[in-house]
């Protein structure tokens, strides 16, 4: 049997969970449930994201410790799973002990690999993104997200960024469909080209976070830490495991666009200096949006997820924002596109479908199926034209369009 690893993104627990989340989830299970179909050996991710400054921050001003804080905020990701129906075989925390293991392992195999040294950073950082920026990407004070950046300066850790530009180059031509959709693959490429430059892991300026093996006035940088999830989950240090063997390296990481650069540039350098094969394919989906503005919970702009299943239900849900928003592009939903999409393709078209030859067959054969049905020319025909569509969905479906 052969085996398919999906991921999601770990989500930031800053705040509660919105529709954002809900599509990048959704979108995951409908791969993971196809495949599952296709008799393939499935092990489906997703999980919390629990560490960094902006939980240190947002459990102080709820006045309460930030483990306490990420395990009830937590709890909402893990109920919203269980409400969207969800079918993933696990969900990863990134302040569990067996985490914290796989960071430290990781990070000593860096470190082993002389991957890893100590110097001192001054450079652009923002907050919401846990992230570090460039002088020429910043404009107006703020990074290309649109969060706004601080400038710091305090000692750090680097990781050898720079090293793997060529390796890095090397390996994307290798692997033609790694990055999807192609013109996010385009850019990545683009913006290793112009040159990489180390990058500042571990910050000094709080404490919430995985302690750097060796130095505890560090943490290690959220990203590593958050990325290393995906290796977690399969037993990883331990790599002669059976689910490490059977689902590494992962099918699909399906993360939102604005997080593809960690994804697509730092995971695969982290990896390959770890000595660990990367993923197969990044896929970047792009934003929902509220307006013309992406949906996030900074901007409060969000919908909430529960309460549209409240409202409408849970599989109109789950239709509305695959069929709605072209994957790999922004979408814009709302509620009115939502009922229009529910009254138009539910109702009228599928629940009209379904009630017209429910109806006929309880009418004509008492709501069974006839055997030795002798079909014609045109149910031959229309039943073939099903079989010669199924080749061209199984091919979009395993290219995520």
């Amino acid at each position: 049997m052969s085996q398919i690893y999906i991921t999601t993104p770990i989500y930031y627990v800053n705040d509660n969970p919105h529709v954002g989340h809900a599509y990048t989830s959704i979108a995951c299970d409908a791969l993971a449930r196809f495949y599952r179909l296709k008799n393939y050996e499935v092990f489906f991710l997703t999980g919390t994201d629990e560490h960094g400054l902006k939980i240190q921050q947002a459990a102080k001003e709820k006045s309460i410790t930030p483990q306490n804080f990420v395990d009830n905020m937590s709890s909402n990701f893990q109920d919203l799973s269980e409400n969207l129906n969800l079918s993933n075989n696990d969900f990863v925390r990134t302040s569990s002990p067996k985490h914290i293991e796989a960071v430290v392992k990781f990070w000593e195999n860096l470190s082993k690999n002389n991957q890893i040294y100590l110097d001192k950073y001054s450079g652009w950082y923002s907050i919401r993104d846990e992230a570090f920026y460039g002088e020429d990407e910043i404009k107006d004070g703020k990074a290309p997200s649109g969060s706004p950046v601080e400038w710091v300066e305090e000692e750090s850790y680097f990781f050898k960024l720079s090293a793997w530009e060529k390796p890095l180059l090397k390996f994307y031509k290798e692997n033609p469909d790694f990055v999807q959709p192609k013109s996010r693959f385009n850019e990545v490429i683009s913006f290793v080209k112009q040159g990489l430059k180390d990058l500042s892991i571990s910050r000094t300026s709080f404490n919430w976070g995985v302690t750097v093996p060796g130095n505890n006035n560090h943490v290690v940088y959220v990203w590593i830490d958050a990325l290393t999830n995906y290796l977690t989950a399969l037993g990883y240090p331990n790599t002669d495991t059976e689910m490490f063997k059977k689902f590494w390296p992962a099918n699909f990481h399906i993360v939102g666009k604005d997080i593809l650069r960690f994804h697509a540039i730092y995971w695969p350098a982290f990896l390959l200096a770890a000595d660990i094969e990367p993923p197969k394919r990044v896929f970047g989906h792009g934003w929902i949006l509220s307006g013309d503005e992406k949906m996030s919970k900074s901007k409060g702009n969000i919908l909430d997820p529960l309460d549209v299943i409240e409202k409408y239900g849970l599989d109109p849900l789950r239709y509305y924002l695959l069929k709605e928003v072209s994957f790999g592009n922004d979408g814009n939903i709302s509620k009115e596109k939502l009922e229009n999409c529910i009254n138009s393709d539910l109702a009228n078209n599928y629940g009209n479908l379904c009630q017209r030859v429910i109806s006929f067959n309880e009418k004509n054969l008492n709501l069974e199926i006839p055997k030795n049905i002798k079909f014609n020319n045109e149910d031959l025909n229309l039943l073939n034209r099903f079989k010669e569509n199924y080749s061209k969905i199984e091919n979009a479906i395993n290219k995520q369009d």
